[in-house]
């Protein structure tokens, strides 16, 4: 899990604060995600589509195909007139 200045570090603690295994969150995912969003849809969709993400896979939804579904959709979003 490697990421900018103190990411890997607050993803640890955070995770652990929720009662999580940090080896389990898919950070460079979640990155890809939200740059995907956050160009091609709108910047404060990023991590409302993150939150979205944290919503499907509570519920069960697989986090690589979820997260693909949107970075397609966000990809293929209709450029604002």
């Amino acid at each position: 899990m490697a990421g900018p200045d103190g990411l890997d570090e607050w993803v640890v603690a955070a995770a652990v604060e929720l009662g999580l295994e940090p080896a389990d969150v898919p950070t460079a995912l979640v990155l890809d995600l939200a740059k995907d969003v956050a160009h091609n849809v709108v910047r404060p969709g990023a991590p409302v589509t993150a939150f979205l993400l944290g919503l499907a896979v509570g519920r069960g939804a697989d986090p690589t195909d979820a997260a693909a579904r949107l970075s397609e959709l966000a990809l293929t979003w209709p450029a604002p007139s």
